[in-house]
């Protein structure tokens, strides 16, 4: 309980605590979710935005003011201190919109810091002016302190909260509401007042990508993700040249540093040489694959980050929740009536002053001064003018003829409007010139038609407002941030090897600490090991120092969750049967740390035979029996491709009834599962079993893919799920054999000549690029095919003149050696080319078993396109 004095009667009156509690933070959480931390819908604005933006104009005089300045007069309408508008100030003026600015006004791509208010300085831009001012068509407060008076929201005739994004934690609530593209927000408006549907995504200054498949417009519960752009410079260098929203290069570099110190990727060095344009350099140990590198960067470090959105705005002093779609509407229409009320404005301005022009008129022309010549006193005067107008002012009833010189004015005439004529100076009468007012009344009256068209046409004229702020002030202002979508990058699969693994078999440790101990393989801390014991159970653990897994180990090695190519093959003497069974099996599911039977499980369960084969390869053994059985046949061989490959509880098939005495491996042969179905993303290029992009093929061991790029070279690649080609200067990718040909049209820098060639593979090497054109300046290489018979179509300009011819390559040239020039076709450059035709062979990727929709491998690329009916503008 707490005593208070009663302001009335001088008495104590008992109030509860908890009821003030309640009363008092209630009003804070009030307080800070309306003044300071959620914008309000109007203009987007928080208060001490808003304070500051009108400051600015108040000062505004075209020339830059110090921010100094600015904050301190800015702090007579906001009464949080000077820190809390300097940050807030430097924050709008980093937004590169509503703020011109001069001096150092920090990098938010490197996190650094603004100089000291006293040494930058700023003013409004001519966006800023034109949108966000209108002293007629805003509405006033008091300022804290009652002294002054401020804006309760600036008139914005823009959509600048969706524009400059916007983030703040209130009591009990917070809002994050991303950024998006300038360009794309007006066209967008424009829709919504065409009536047709609109879908914004965020662009963020930083650049990089972002998946907005989850977005779900902004709301709560909605997510995004972004990434850096990293490029690969050479083997050994990757770049890093855009950066995620949110994320300075201090603080990426940071995390890229920890990953490495965690062993999660392995770098050399990292440098950081941002300057105009962010380029953090990344140099790559020998023999570390850049394409999982980069992966590995984006599984492990800020090179990609997941952001939730939460759109909360002020309304009516309410907060909402509303999709970002919402918000653009409600700024549209606000946009649209503010847009009406500058007409009416206007439309009543000018009607104002016809009104004036008119009396002035018929009070000159007419010479009704002179009635007031003998007035006696300043009343009198005032009532000659008006009855002397009376006679030329027709009343509303009145039918005027063609010949009626009398006037209809918009409104009845006033004492001021009489009291104005009066302060008529003698001189301005004398010069009066009859041709030049009319000739300004009719421009008034065309310019109020005018008006009064656009206030029946407001649609249309809002419209045309949005198009101009795109004309004059759109350029510059394209979309940084690309859109695609992400996939997911699983840690296990692109995680540096960190560590060794080691195993004590006879004591049953396995480990990275027991280097004493057997090697087994390079592992990482996040893998999971599989051991198999000569018991008859196996189990999976997580790998660590020195882990127990039980004595008699007969297999251990790195286990992939959903594995279905490694298979093990398993023959045992069950010990309630005394039968030999065989069985084939592979390990998809598992629970960790819990023991499984490879046998049935019966007591007395024997393993005579167990073995590992990561493709499913079938294996030839040799069982002997034991010398004293009844069988007849006492050494006979079994086949393990002739088993089916089930799960790990099937009991297998029955080998022999008799006892085993020795089983010898003889020969290990090709696979059982068959070819593996192989498909390409042909947005990271990334080489995948799970049905996602180009469909390659079915591949078989020793297969291989071919792929070639715009730079004119090639590169054969033995198959590596998970691996990635690179898709910036991608061509086309295919399965092929030694026999595929490649079909090339090139340029020849040095001798000023357009080539074709036709060359086998003849490279041994794979995961190699192999330049197949001219390296000298100005080589350049038109178009390329692995196909049969490609017939192309191509252009090219002679004597100013523009041809087009039709060319069969395969009839055109022999094949030669892959470093041949060619044959000349002509001293020109190709402008255009496109593949008419080309015949289908074993080596396309065209498999009457591929799942429905999966496209074919074609010449596919963003850029540049060679399939039939596509054609490629080169220059």
């Amino acid at each position: 309980m707490k005593r208070i004095i009663s302001e009335e009667n001088n008495q104590d009156k008992i109030v509860p605590l908890d009821g003030m509690y309640q009363e008092y933070f209630l009003d804070y959480a009030s307080y800070v979710i309306l003044e300071r931390a959620v914008p309000a819908v109007e203009d987007g604005l928080k208060p001490v935005q808003r304070r500051i933006l009108y400051s600015l104009r108040e000062k505004d005089d075209g020339r830059y003011h110090k921010v100094a300045n600015i904050i301190g007069h800015t702090m007579q309408y906001h009464p949080h201190g000077d820190a809390a508008i300097g940050d807030a100030m430097v924050n709008l003026g980093q937004k590169e919109l509503m703020i011109d600015t001069q001096g150092n006004w920090g990098d938010n791509r490197t996190g650094d810091g603004a100089a000291a208010p006293r040494y930058i300085e700023a003013r409004l831009t001519k966006f800023a002016l034109e949108v966000a001012f209108n002293k007629q068509t805003t509405e006033w407060q008091l300022s804290y302190d009652g002294r002054n008076k401020e804006p309760i929201t600036l008139p914005m005739k823009f959509p600048l909260l969706l524009t400059q994004g916007v983030e703040g934690i209130a009591v009990g609530l917070s809002t994050k509401i991303m950024p998006h593209n300038f360009i794309e927000l007006i066209k967008a408006s424009i829709k919504i007042l065409q009536g047709k549907n609109v879908k914004i995504y965020p662009d963020f200054q930083t650049g990089g990508f972002i998946d907005v498949s989850d977005y779900q417009g902004g709301r709560r519960g909605g997510k995004i993700k972004v990434r850096a752009k990293i490029k690969v410079a050479d083997k050994s260098t990757l770049l890093i040249t855009e950066l995620p929203y949110g994320v300075t290069t201090s603080s990426l570099i940071d995390s890229i540093v920890k990953a490495n110190e965690k062993g999660q990727i392995k770098i050399k060095k990292i440098v950081d040489n941002t300057a105009k344009d962010v380029e953090i350099q990344i140099d790559l140990p020998s023999g570390i694959s850049p394409e999982i590198t980069t992966d590995a960067l984006y599984a492990f470090t800020s090179c990609e980050v997941s952001i939730s959105p939460n759109a909360c705005i002020i309304i009516d002093n309410k907060p909402h929740f509303l999709r970002v779609e919402d918000i653009l509407e409600i700024s549209t229409y606000n946009t649209e009536e503010l847009l009406r009320q500058e007409l009416e404005i206007r439309k009543g301005e000018l009607e104002e002053k016809w009104h004036h022009s008119s009396l002035e008129k018929i009070f000159i022309e007419n010479r009704i001064y002179r009635d007031i010549e003998e007035a006696e006193s300043f009343e009198i005067a005032l009532d000659s003018i008006l009855l002397g107008l009376r006679q030329y002012v027709a009343t509303p009833d009145d039918n005027l003829g063609n010949k009626e010189t009398r006037v209809r004015l918009m409104r009845e005439i006033t004492h001021d409007d009489i009291v104005k004529l009066t302060e008529i100076r003698i001189k301005r009468i004398s010069k009066y010139n009859k041709f030049k007012h009319d000739e300004a009344m009719a421009n008034l009256i065309e310019e109020l038609d005018q008006v009064n068209y656009h206030l029946d046409h407001l649609t249309e004229y809002a419209i045309s407002y949005f198009e101009k702020l795109l004309e004059k002030y759109g350029k510059g202002r394209e979309r940084r941030t690309v859109i695609t979508s992400f996939e997911t990058i699983k840690a296990a699969r692109v995680v540096a090897n960190n560590a060794k693994l080691y195993i004590n078999r006879k004591e049953g440790f396995i480990g990275t600490a027991l280097k004493k101990d057997d090697f087994i393989c390079d592992c990482s801390d996040i893998d999971d090991i599989i051991v198999f014991l000569k018991d008859g159970t196996f189990q999976v653990k997580r790998i660590g120092d020195k882990v127990f897994v039980g004595s008699n180990i007969i297999h251990a090695a790195i286990w992939k969750k959903g594995d279905s190519r490694s298979t093990y093959n398993l023959i045992y003497t069950d010990g309630r049967s005394g039968r030999t069974m065989a069985k084939r099996f592979n390990v998809t599911a598992i629970t960790r740390d819990k023991p499984y039977h490879m046998t049935k499980g019966a007591k007395g369960s024997r393993v005579h035979y167990f073995s590992f084969q990561p493709n499913g390869e079938s294996e030839l053994i040799q069982v002997m029996l034991s010398p004293g059985c009844k069988a007849k046949k006492k050494i006979f061989e079994f086949d393990f491709g002739d088993l089916a490959i089930k799960g790990r509880a099937a009991a297998g098939n029955i080998l022999t009834k008799y006892p085993v005495k020795k089983i010898t491996l003889l020969e290990i042969g090709k696979s059982t599962l068959g070819a593996q179905k192989i498909w390409m993303d042909e947005v990271s290029g990334r080489i995948n079993t799970s049905q996602r992009g180009i469909y390659l093929g079915a591949f078989d061991t020793g297969d291989q893919i071919l792929s070639l790029y715009k730079d004119g070279t090639y590169e054969v690649r033995d198959i590596d799920i998970d691996s990635k080609i690179e898709m910036d200067k991608w061509i086309e990718t295919r399965k092929i054999n030694r026999d595929s040909v490649i079909s090339a049209l090139h340029f020849d820098g040095s001798r000023g000549w357009t080539l074709v060639k036709r060359f086998h593979i003849e490279t041994a090497k794979t995961n190699e690029r192999y330049r197949f054109i001219s390296e000298e300046s100005g080589s350049k290489l038109f178009f390329a095919t692995s196909k049969k018979e490609p017939v192309i179509q191509y252009s090219y300009k002679k004597g100013g003149k523009k041809y087009e011819e039709t060319l069969n390559l395969e009839a055109f040239i022999d094949v030669k050696g892959w470093k041949a020039l060619g044959n000349k076709l002509g001293e020109w450059k190709v402008l255009s080319t496109k593949l008419i035709s080309s015949a289908q062979d074993n080596t396309d990727s065209t498999d009457p078993t591929a799942p429905s929709g999966s496209p074919k491998s074609e010449n596919i690329n963003k850029d540049n396109k060679y399939k039939p009916g596509d054609t490629i503008e080169l220059f």
